[in-house]
């Protein structure tokens, strides 16, 4: 039996680390050099923040209707399933096929019976984008009821390609966040029950707006509000209730948002959401993580955001001079930085330099 061509499917993905594309065109050309050796009906892939693996937007074709998406959100975020997001980041494989998760069963999955199965899809075959320095999102692959399911070679060949494709993602997230322009827009919405908005300002309609993905309605509920009006219920069940969902994500003109959503009465479920800009300090650890630095690189270069000179940092972390002085090396290749004041500007003013 032949084996699949993973490494030339490596070398093309690494082809398209270097064209500068945004999140939605490196997906779009990642799934077509995925589909020359893995076929599939339709794809989607989601980018994720890699602080609380809550979907901050997603890339669909030939998926699921709008209208059923906000219903598959909620089982992945609020009830039990078979290869959810969050097991898969669990699992020393990162992929995995629905096929051979249920023994062939794949009614088991809750949302192949309630979604995918009413929308003629048979197989599922998914995979979470793992780097160095998280999870940087998901991809979905899907097969028409009645075709051949994903084989074990199959699931092999788009496992091995998780790193790049986060790599992929995290450099489209790079551009995204170094390009973000400051807006003081801030605005509130409730989201009832059916995750419908009962109410709103023109400052979260704006949002939303920007937030949707191209061709949806407008009435439709953006993935990244969806994932943290879920996580908010979710928490008013568990042991922290009252505590606010917090997400990031990036709007189809390149901003930046940051959502947070509290449960106004858990008997009625709504859900009050404040979307406004994402402040340099918000998008500084998601930059640094896109950037792959450690956490030391981390904690050095928010002392040097401070002003302390290199003997202060040394004294203040109990290191040597010369070890901090490696560190700002290592720093300055990762980032592209060639000075203090340039770092700076890259990591928390959000400027690319």
């Amino acid at each position: 039996m032949a084996t699949l061509p993973v490494a030339r499917a490596r070398r093309d993905l690494t082809t398209l680390l270097d064209d500068g594309l945004g999140v939605g065109d490196f997906s779009l050309r990642a799934a077509e050099v995925i589909r020359r050796s893995v076929p599939f009906a339709g794809v989607c892939v989601l980018t994720m923040d890699p602080a609380s693996l809550l979907p901050t937007g997603e890339v669909v074709v030939d998926g699921l209707p709008a209208h059923s998406r906000t219903r598959l959100a909620e089982i992945e975020l609020l009830e039990s399933d078979v290869n959810t997001y969050a097991q898969l980041v669990r699992q020393p494989i990162p992929a995995a096929s629905l096929s051979a998760a249920t023994g062939g069963e794949l009614d088991r999955s809750l949302r192949q019976r309630e979604l995918r199965r009413p929308a003629g899809f048979g197989d599922e075959l998914r995979a979470v984008l793992v780097g160095e320095t998280g999870t940087w999102g998901a991809v979905t692959l899907l097969r028409e009821a009645g075709d051949p399911w994903f084989t074990l070679r199959e699931v092999g060949f788009v496992a091995a390609l998780s790193r790049v494709l986060a790599e992929g993602v995290q450099r489209a997230l790079l551009v995204a966040a170094t390009d973000a322009a400051p807006d003081d827009d801030t605005g509130m919405l409730v989201v009832g029950a059916e995750m419908t908005v009962t109410g709103s300002d023109p400052a979260a309609e704006r949002w939303l707006d920007d937030l949707r993905v191209a061709g949806a309605g407008p009435r439709e509920l953006p993935v990244a509000v969806r994932a943290v009006v879920s996580r908010a219920r979710l928490g008013a069940a568990s042991a922290s209730p009252g505590r606010a969902a917090y997400g990031r994500a990036r709007t189809r003109s390149g901003r930046w948002v940051s959502l947070r959503a509290s449960l106004l009465d858990p008997g009625d479920r709504q859900v009050t959401v404040a979307l406004q800009a994402a402040g340099p300090r918000e998008l500084a650890p998601l930059i640094a993580d896109v950037y792959g630095l450690t956490e030391r690189e981390r904690v050095i270069t928010g002392l040097i955001a401070q002003g302390r000179p290199t003997q202060r940092i040394a004294a203040d972390l109990h290191l040597s001079p010369y070890t901090v002085q490696d560190h700002l090396k290592s720093i300055f290749d990762k980032t592209g930085a060639s000075s203090r004041g340039e770092l700076v500007a890259r990591i928390y003013l959000g400027e690319p330099g």
